[in-house]
């Protein structure tokens, strides 16, 4: 079950675009333009909540936290889904070194053998999991 939840962002122009107020996480971000900084909000409140997630904290409920708007500000929704917003943070590649003989790695290579690829497949098979990532 997906947890998609929309926050209330405060969108603060200024002279290198906009500052943006997360007043139910307390945190705020900045983007160039607009679309920038509604992206940075989302960005930004999805790696808060699965940090809070993590952490084995509630997360905050939206309008929890009074907001400070003043003439000029913007506030508006950003909404996130913090399911599809972990499978896509948690899905990312990292780096691994690993060590083979080189007689191997001559003949892996004349093969056309793709390491990464052959690791993750084996680390799956070994953990009885399905591969989620192409490598």
């Amino acid at each position: 079950m997906a947890k998609k939840v929309a926050y209330p962002v405060i969108l603060k122009p200024d002279q290198e675009g906009y500052y943006v107020e997360i007043p139910d996480f307390d945190i705020a971000t900045e983007g160039d333009t607009i679309a920038e900084a509604m992206e940075m909000a989302r960005d930004a409140i999805g790696l808060m909540g699965i940090d809070m997630e993590d952490e084995k904290k509630s997360l905050p409920e939206p309008n929890s936290k009074a907001q400070n708007v003043e003439a000029g500000d913007t506030v508006t929704l950003v909404d996130v889904d913090f399911t599809e917003y972990r499978k896509r943070v948690d899905n990312k590649a990292v780096k691994k070194n690993c060590t083979i003989p080189y007689w191997m790695s001559v003949e892996a290579d004349k093969a056309g053998i793709n390491y990464s690829r052959v690791l993750q497949d084996a680390i799956s098979n070994i953990l009885g999991v399905a591969r989620t990532t192409k490598g």
